[in-house]
């Protein structure tokens, strides 16, 4: 019920969206029955149809090339329709400046062409004022008015005069009527002419930002650095380096080649251990299995390990934890292994708990020597306390995208303990990538993705 309510109030809101983003760009904008109208309202109705789409289908089994021929347009919808959104707001800001300001001019031009000072009403200065539709007249139309204002007074002065004088002439015959010349257009109103100017501002600004976000995700990920110390860990490892990989978001969007650029650029570091700290993929085995492929291709001294994020079990996580073990990535199933120095553990995430799979602190951490140095691989922040009750020096996670499209940040604060970076609680120091990929539009604003190298660096060294 409570699922039911949230997504009617959704659907509201994005109705409520769509139809201010209409009218901004399409009803303020054109003329009622133009092509250019008809063009907006027809994309006002298909665009919100084709996320719809993108978002469900992948859920309802849709077949996969369907997924992808509706992933690219719906995504990237929605992402313009945040930034177009915000950037009509900005407009609704500067809209009645405009228009004072415009107002202001024409108050001006219409003083000094009447000789008389702006705002006094005059009768005879013939200056071109304003209709009450807010267009300005045709400066040929006044002249033609104001012609035939004066012809019938001067045509009764010259019958009072000829009356006076004696018998009157035989009037001349009126030469013929020529074709008067075409009405032109009345000029846009100032409030037509702000409209157009603001809603082109804001499309420039709207797409520019989701052009240059989608780049930066096409692009791939940069690479971080960071040095984070351990008090336990011995001086032999000192200097050992972790690459820190979360949210590749394989999918309808991001596919083969988008992997094998993570997989180059984490090469490229010579890490000694690389971790991959889930939402690995969006989609099944069958699906995207050879998208996965190229990570058998990650080299590190001691090794890949791999733990669920929660569109792992979105995507059946016991078929990807068999196919990522194929590929030499080890998972670590709410379990721990020894590496050179500290002790690497890992857990489920929380959604697992769905089907019976969540983490379990206990067996992952709970028989240690808690002597040595502990990192874990977590992929939700939220579980840090946990990891500080099981004296964990140094967590691993991803999950918040660093908000991925600005302001989500802002969301992303409230359910997260930190959204990105370094940051210590307790004796536990916790670190969230902000991922390598990104999940439903293919862009990043104000987050960008990277693979970050933790350097692990000893107090004794």
């Amino acid at each position: 019920m409570v699922f039911a309510l949230v997504g009617l109030v959704v659907l509201a809101l994005l109705g409520a969206v769509h139809r201010y983003v209409w009218r901004r760009f399409v009803g303020d904008t054109t003329a009622p029955g133009s092509r250019l109208r008809r063009a907006g309202t027809v994309a006002a109705f298909v665009l919100p149809l084709l996320s719809v789409g993108a978002m469900t289908s992948g859920r309802v089994g849709a077949p996969f090339w369907l997924q992808q021929v509706l992933a690219w347009p719906g995504f990237l919808w929605l992402a313009c329709l945040l930034y177009l959104t915000l950037a009509l707001l900005v407009g609704e800001v500067v809209r009645p400046v405009l228009l004072r300001v415009l107002a202001r001019r024409d108050a001006a031009r219409t003083g000094a062409g009447s000789g008389t000072p702006s705002g006094t009403p005059t009768e005879t200065s013939g200056t071109p004022t304003e209709a009450p539709d807010g267009t300005r007249p045709r400066t040929e139309e006044l002249v033609t008015s104001g012609s035939a204002g004066v012809s019938a007074p001067s045509e009764a002065v010259a019958r009072t005069a000829s009356d006076a004088s004696g018998p009157v002439a035989e009037p001349e015959p009126e030469p013929a009527a020529t074709t008067p010349a075409p009405a032109l257009a009345p000029l846009p109103s100032r409030r037509l002419f702000v409209s157009r100017v603001v809603g082109g501002a804001a499309a420039a600004a709207g797409l520019a930002t989701v052009g240059y976000g989608t780049y930066g995700v096409l692009r791939g990920p940069s690479v971080k650095r960071i040095t984070v110390p351990l008090a336990k860990l011995p001086r032999a490892a000192h200097g050992f380096r972790i690459a820190v990989v979360s949210d590749i978001h394989i999918g309808p969007i991001l596919g083969r080649a988008h992997t094998r650029r993570i997989v180059d650029t984490i090469n490229a570091t010579s890490p000694d251990l690389v971790a991959v700290v889930g939402d690995l993929v969006d989609g099944s085995v069958a699906d995207l299995g050879s998208a996965a492929e190229p990570l058998a291709a990650l080299r590190a001294r001691h090794g890949s390990y791999f733990v669920t994020g929660n569109h792992e079990y979105f995507s059946g996580a016991e078929q990807w934890i068999d196919h990522v073990r194929e590929l030499g990535l080890v998972p670590l199933e709410n379990a721990r292994v020894e590496i050179e120095g500290f002790d690497l553990a890992g857990v489920n995430d929380i959604a697992g708990e769905t089907e019976g799979q969540g983490p379990d602190f206990g067996r992952a951490l709970g028989d240690r020597d808690r002597g040595r140095a502990a990192v874990l691989m977590a992929h939700q922040p939220v579980v840090i306390h946990d990891a500080v009750e099981h004296g964990v020096d140094l967590q691993l996670s991803g999950h918040t995208h660093g908000g991925q499209l600005w302001p989500g940040n802002y969301l992303a604060e409230l359910a997260n303990p930190t959204v990105a970076g370094l940051e210590r609680y307790g004796d536990t120091q916790l670190f969230v990538s902000r991922g390598a990929g990104a999940w439903g539009p293919p862009v990043r604003v104000g987050a960008p993705s990277d693979i970050t190298v933790v350097e692990l660096a000893s107090r004794q060294a």
